[in-house]
């Protein structure tokens, strides 16, 4: 009987360990939407607001946020932009191995001076990065991005409706979550955290 018990025991250990097992295999559980493994967003080449060419591997190491936006959108840019400085602080010094790019979507007004200024504002380590009407337009492409100017009262001026998120590269640079506006920092914090 005592020989018994003792093989049911080692069996129910086995069988616990194998789920222990199973729980450290299980994959991050994020509030964001999983898009590992899709196959755009693969790169991109741009100049950022120093005067740099970048490419997603000059950021290799680092988790990378990178959102479409421009430096006079009324509403969903500026809040996007402080929700990202908030959700560094919220990291504390784990936010040093993150990188959040600004690429713009109108470069006909987003200059590399406007630039910045603009970026910086958020947090010093933020980034903006522009490319001309074609390379834009390409990157936007890769992305899946959606923009389009739309007339404004006076002639001249407009503004650019576009995709409202952000992109979330891994350290190895694999594209591997889409961040949907307004989510708030500690949500957004908490999905950077799984993937550092």
């Amino acid at each position: 009987m005592k020989k018994l018990m003792t093989v049911a025991l080692v069996a129910a250990l086995a069988v616990f360990g194998a789920g222990c097992d199973k729980l450290k295999d299980k994959p991050p559980a994020f509030h964001n939407t999983d898009i590992t493994g899709v196959d755009y967003g693969k790169g991109f080449t741009l100049t950022d607001h120093t005067g740099k060419q970048r490419t997603l591997q000059d950021f290799r190491g680092k988790l990378v946020v990178m959102f479409f936006g421009y430096t006079q959108c009324p509403d969903v840019c500026p809040t996007t932009m402080s929700e990202m400085a908030a959700v560094m602080k919220e990291l504390g010094p784990s936010a040093d191995d993150v990188q959040v790019l600004f690429v713009t979507v109108d470069p006909e007004r987003d200059t590399q001076e406007l630039l910045s200024h603009y970026v910086p504002a958020f947090d010093k380590r933020f980034i903006g990065l522009y490319g001309n009407a074609e390379q834009t337009a390409r990157v936007a492409k890769e992305f899946k991005v959606f923009y389009a100017k739309q007339p404004g009262g006076d002639p001249g001026s407009y503004t650019v409706d576009h995709t409202a998120g952000s992109y979330v590269f891994d350290r190895q640079g694999q594209l591997r979550l889409f961040i949907r506006h307004n989510q708030g920092p500690a949500i957004i914090a908490h999905d950077l955290r799984q993937l550092l």
